[in-house]
């Protein structure tokens, strides 16, 4: 385990096995830790990190705000994950890898791409996010910690995450900064003093910002209809990762795979030979 500071943010990220490098955004929504690829849902079940490492140098890291890496406050876009993974990718000495995201880990994943198609051999996008359910979830959730900030203030914020371990998803009420306010003493004092009213219209921006669309959020259309690079499309199909929204991006980019299976008939035996027949295609 190691940190590297990066946009003046904290990033905890690990290094595991050895070959090409595989960047790997995390599932998990506002719980994007490295732990996830091992300990949530279907991810779980397929076991990824049981098997890329052999082949792969696996870079696995907490997104910021997320895990053991830290926060700003500021009304945060795609891009700033994707500066992330760009700064790790810097301090590491790479210049081109392999890109993989997970759930809201894919959103990233495509506006990296789009950015920086330079830096990128391939892209994995695996239960991408999205659809309509998703976008109102995402809304819903944002709008009781916005109502619970109004009403009660930004200390009150501070009272409530000390007070249990859950997160954004299982309590709105903490806001997306909960963890960073439980892992710094300094920066929860910071945040308890904030502006209510420029903090309120920070995070509508962030909300508004980043789940804009019915399709999978992270880059325009346009812009994913004008890269090259190979990609595999794995679907979800629930509330959280529409099947149309994988097939969204299969129509947006261009020469893209498709794997049609149902999340049931993804597992160890068939998810990671699947992905790893993928990349030994790119390489």
């Amino acid at each position: 385990m190691a940190t590297v500071e990066i946009d003046g943010i904290e990033t905890h990220y690990e290094l595991r096995g050895e070959g090409p490098p595989l960047l790997m955004y995390a599932p998990g929504g506002f719980d994007a830790q490295i732990s996830k690829w091992s300990d949530l849902g279907v991810y779980k079940r397929i076991r990824l990190l049981d098997h890329l490492p052999e082949h792969y140098t696996c870079i696995l890291f907490d997104r910021r705000e997320n895990g053991l890496s830290g926060g700003c406050v500021e009304r945060i876009a795609w891009d700033h994950y994707v500066r992330q993974g760009v700064g790790l990718l810097d301090h590491l000495g790479i210049d081109r890898a392999h890109l993989m995201g997970g759930c809201m880990g894919c959103s990233p994943v495509a506006a990296f791409g789009v950015a920086h198609p330079d830096r990128v051999m391939s892209m994995v996008l695996y239960f991408p996010v999205g659809g309509a359910a998703y976008r109102i979830s995402s809304h819903q959730r944002f709008a009781r910690h916005l109502a619970f900030a109004e009403e009660n203030g930004l200390q009150a914020i501070v009272d409530l995450l000390h007070s249990h371990d859950k997160n954004f998803s299982a309590d709105p009420r903490g806001g997306p900064w909960g963890q960073p306010i439980r892992n710094s003493d300094d920066f929860a004092v910071h945040y308890a003093a904030l502006d209510l009213t420029q903090y309120l219209l920070t995070v509508r921006g962030m909300m508004t910002g980043l789940f804009d669309r019915d399709t999978a959020p992270g880059a325009e259309p346009e812009d994913l209809m004008r890269v090259d690079i190979p990609t595999l499309i794995v679907p979800g199909s629930d509330g959280f990762h529409a099947t149309s929204a994988a097939r969204y991006l299969q129509e947006c980019i261009k020469g893209s795979e498709y794997w049609d299976a149902v999340p049931e008939a993804q597992t160890e035996d068939t998810a990671p030979k699947r992905v790893l027949d993928f990349l030994a295609s790119v390489t």
